[in-house]
């Protein structure tokens, strides 16, 4: 097959463009200009010019979580390679599907310490699920066609593709390949039959059954196929912080989240489960505290697309490797055939166990001593107000778990954050991403005033190309996460969290001025009853970004909470006040 003649630069976009890429968030330099040059001439792809490579990173990572496409990015060689390695270890460990291309110098100067040179394949090797160097133009669509392609299929994940300045500027003849030859990978294995059939055996014998959905289930697509199975079985589940939304927080057998921070109800489920079937999760610490106490008479049905997950952290009974909705699809269909035959299921008195912890141990919080506004109010007001289909993309620190437990998430991909790497300034980048990939959505970026500061520049990003995302910083006026530990474990010796952002005299800076500044609409709120007004009035404009700064109490900790190390069986609800499981259970 003949093709057209073209530079390496031009052949970079026409494969861009061929893998159904429409967004790139780049910033260009010296050993990217060749495609930049060209980029110009682009019919189909849109390119969002970042003020930080981390930025273009964290962006491509909120489209693709968003849409469930693909997130593109773009940077030169050097400091502007190494700049997005933080957004590809944090889409990594996200399972995000993400292809970040950076220029290389050429490659007669590899090796020789040349002018923003960097071994950006070395360095990300440990953080990308493939990466790729270029050094030949010829192989620019194939290479391209297959970062996609690995990208987005089994585990889906983060590739580099590095391509060398002479790669970019040599002559080759442009062909897109009808076909991939990727020898040993095999992404999507099919179910074995035999482990169905033993976990739906273990489902209807089961007395205190439990569902721990994980980001599998959304990175799968697999969130019809899993509340079939759900439905079905009649068994109660949880939703990790990554899978927050992949059914219906409504839905009358939802626990809410477990782990560190997570509910009552649902930590006790797991830790007094006898079956425990994980479907896309992956046992993260966070989620089982001290590892040999988590959830001690269960045996563990687990089921997930990497292989390597599988007893990596608890040994499973039944390991069922595939495709979550696969997955979900045949265990459905197994166990309506085994009741038809007969229905030996017996819930009716864990259901009363976990229906009486449900209400005895609510989420809440309790009136602020310091006078000011309550972070669980405000985020829970925001969460109302802007209803369910708007899109939440959080910081990390209290604020995100505030997020993940007060916001009421009744559909997939409407709650995004960074869960595995806990990447601080994730929020803005990440939400304007979002918006661009959802441009009909309200997408908020709900910040603390320690991440904010962070990537805030990329407010001119989104003024510039009309990306009209709303951030709400809570503003404690410090680390507040690091001050809850501190408060806990550290003597309430404050060292080095104080911020000075929001409480008394002193705003550096001032988050309204700032907004003002960047021309987006800046507004304040630092009383109870303006919160509503607040919201509704940010909610109003949709012609720029919309920052409210939002004066919280310091003291606001997140509860309940299972110390780091620990059993779950120490969750605390409040601070020294742990549930009385021998009463209540």
């Amino acid at each position: 097959m003949t093709g057209q003649q073209m530079t390496g630069a031009q052949a970079l976009i026409e494969s861009l463009e061929h893998a159904g890429a429409e967004v790139v968030f780049g910033l260009p330099g010296g050993a990217i200009l060749p495609t930049y040059d060209l980029l110009m001439d682009a019919k189909k792809l849109r390119h969002v010019l970042v003020r930080h490579e981390q930025g273009a990173g964290h962006a491509a990572s909120g489209y693709a979580h968003a849409t469930g496409k693909v997130g593109v990015c773009l940077a030169t060689s050097g400091p502007g390679a190494t700049n997005l390695i933080t957004a590809i270890a944090d889409a990594q460990m996200d399972s995000i599907p993400m292809v970040a291309i950076t220029g290389q110098v050429g490659s007669s100067f590899i090796g020789t310490d040349a002018f923003q040179e960097a071994d950006i394949v070395g360095m990300t090797m440990p953080v990308t699920k493939h990466n790729f160097l270029v050094k030949d133009a010829s192989d620019i669509p194939k290479v391209i066609k297959q970062a996609f392609h690995i990208a987005s299929t089994g585990r889906p994940g983060a590739v580099l593709v590095d391509v060398t300045k002479d790669a970019q500027t040599g002559m080759m003849e442009f062909v897109w390949p009808e076909t991939l030859d990727l020898p040993g990978y095999r992404p999507e294995p099919r179910p074995h039959g035999k482990q169905i059939r033993e976990a739906v055996r273990l489902m209807l014998e089961a007395k205190r059954p439990v569902f721990l959905l994980g980001g599998g289930v959304l990175r799968g697509d697999a969130t019809e196929e899993v509340r079939e199975l759900v439905d079905a079985s009649g068994i109660p589940f949880a939703t990790t912080l990554m899978a927050r939304g992949v059914l219906p927080d409504s839905h009358p057998s939802h626990l809410g989240m477990p782990g560190m921070h997570g509910t009552v109800a649902a930590v006790s489920a797991l830790q007094r489960s006898d079956l425990l079937i994980n479907i896309g999760a992956r046992f993260d610490d966070r989620v089982t505290g001290r590892l040999d106490s988590f959830a001690p008479g269960a045996k563990i049905i687990h089921a997930d697309i990497d292989p390597a997950e599988i007893s990596k952290n608890l040994v499973a009974d039944v390991p069922i490797v595939g495709q979550a909705g696969q997955i979900a699809k045949a265990l459905t269909e197994e166990l309506r055939a085994r009741l038809a035959e007969s229905d030996v299921r017996d819930y009716q008195a864990w259901w009363s166990t976990l229906d009486m912890l449900r209400t005895n141990y609510p989420l809440g919080w309790t009136a602020t001593e310091d006078g000011f506004t309550a972070p669980q109010k405000v985020i829970s007001r925001l969460g109302a107000i802007s209803g369910p289909d708007s899109v939440f993309v959080a910081g990390v620190g209290q604020h995100q778990m505030w997020s993940a437990q007060f916001i009421d998430y009744e559909n997939p991909r409407t709650w995004i954050n960074s869960g595995g790497l806990g990447t601080m300034g994730y929020s803005v980048p990440a939400a304007m991403g979002a918006k661009v990939g959802m441009p009909d959505k309200t997408v908020w970026s709900i910040d603390g005033d320690g991440c904010f500061q962070m990537t805030n520049q990329e407010l001119a990003t989104c003024v510039i190309n009309d990306i009209p995302i709303k951030v709400a910083v809570i503003n404690n006026s410090s680390l507040g996460m690091v001050r809850q530990w501190q408060n806990l474990f550290y003597d309430q010796r404050y060292s080095n969290t104080e911020l000075n952002t929001g409480h008394g005299s002193r705003r550096v800076p001032d988050f309204v001025k700032l907004a003002d500044a960047y021309g987006c609409v800046g507004l304040r709120c630092e009383r109870d009853e303006d919160i509503d007004d607040t919201i509704r009035q940010a909610m109003e404009i949709d012609d720029r970004p919309v920052v409210v700064d939002f004066t919280v109490s310091a003291d606001a900790m997140v509860w309940p909470m299972v110390p780091a190390g620990v059993s779950n069986d120490e969750i605390q609800i409040a601070q020294g006040m742990s549930p009385e499981w021998e009463r209540d259970i």
